[in-house]
């Protein structure tokens, strides 16, 4: 049966702070919803600085999550680790791993964009071994016993729930980057489906002598939503899926590998490419996929739109897949 995941990356061109705080607060109660209705998980994702609003600060909003859930996992993916402060990012995570009892998944990856790193004052040359810093010393912190951080011994509590640490992946489409996770014995997420890194990723963990294991995307991972009307859905709401579409391929070169990475610059040409996908609960429930991935409030969809979607898939759609 294919894993259920809601994201979330609270994208609201041109929202007010009360239109952004109400956003906020709907997608925490889609989250309870959907917690509630046997939905897997819930995602989120990260970005500085964009002018439609993308998600900044995961960490919070997992946080608001996990307390307002019990059961859901919540995934960040991906976390950039290079400009977070390790021994406090650590902290943050072992808080969260107390609140969720072992629901938060950390997927750590470095980013793409020199701007965002510009922004927060952080050497964008410096990020791979910004990178190993901060993975080794998230493993060397969640032990809870002391450890020489930047020539001094540092101890950081709570001490976390999760044994012998909180789920945490490495994330990229690199050769370093499965180096890094095998090389610290870490599950390894790449960005999208690349067989040939997976190798990889394998080779490394044999050399290191590390047990591996991995989640990577299949061949097709669209964003879902669901509708009885999917004509009208496009018709009425289409320039929300292209805005995001757009907002991400600005992003991109040629190096960055994405399983969501869609190329269209009109709402028909979005449609035939496939990545932002609107089905029917029949259509979505006969899917041949490993993971569903809806996006009820992609793009700054309003929250009714994203209500019935997820209602339809929680209450039309999960039935039916078992």
């Amino acid at each position: 049966m294919a894993v259920t995941t809601v994201r979330f990356n609270l994208v609201a061109p041109g929202a007010t702070p009360d239109e952004l705080a109400d956003r906020y607060r709907t997608a925490v109660d889609m989250a309870v919803y959907a917690d509630e209705h046997g939905v897997d998980s819930v995602q989120t994702e990260e970005h500085h600085g964009a002018e439609n609003h993308w998600i900044p600060s995961p960490i919070p909003f997992a946080g608001a999550v996990l307390g307002a859930t019990r059961r859901i996992a919540v995934t960040v993916c991906a976390l950039l680790g290079p400009l977070y402060d390790p021994l406090r990012l650590a902290e943050d995570i072992a808080v969260l791993d107390l609140v969720g009892r072992g629901r938060l998944v950390t997927v750590a990856g470095i980013g793409y964009r020199r701007a965002e790193y510009e922004q927060l004052g952080v050497d964008w040359d410096r990020r791979g071994r910004l990178q190993d810093e901060l993975l080794e010393t998230l493993l060397a912190a969640w032990t809870g016993e002391p450890f020489r951080y930047r020539g001094r011994t540092v101890r950081v509590t709570p001490r976390p729930y999760s044994r012998p640490h909180p789920p945490l992946f490495v994330g990229g489409s690199s050769r370093a980057a499965a180096r890094r996770a095998a090389r610290l014995g870490l599950p390894f997420s790449p960005s999208a489906h690349l067989p040939e890194l997976a190798a990889y990723y394998a080779e490394e963990c044999a050399r290191h002598g590390t047990e591996g294991w991995m989640t990577m995307p299949g061949p097709r991972t669209p964003l879902l939503h669901v509708s009885e009307d999917p004509d009208r859905t496009w018709a009425e709401y289409g320039e929300h899926f292209l805005h995001e579409a757009r907002t991400y391929s600005s992003w991109q070169n040629a190096d960055i590998r994405s399983a969501v990475h869609a190329r269209a610059s009109t709402v028909a040409e979005l449609r035939a490419e496939g990545v932002y996908r609107v089905v029917t609960p029949e259509e979505c429930a006969a899917l041949n996929l490993d993971v569903l991935v809806l996006h009820p409030l992609c793009g700054g969809m309003p929250p009714e739109e994203g209500w019935r979607s997820l209602r339809l898939l929680c209450e039309k759609v999960l039935p039916q897949r078992g």
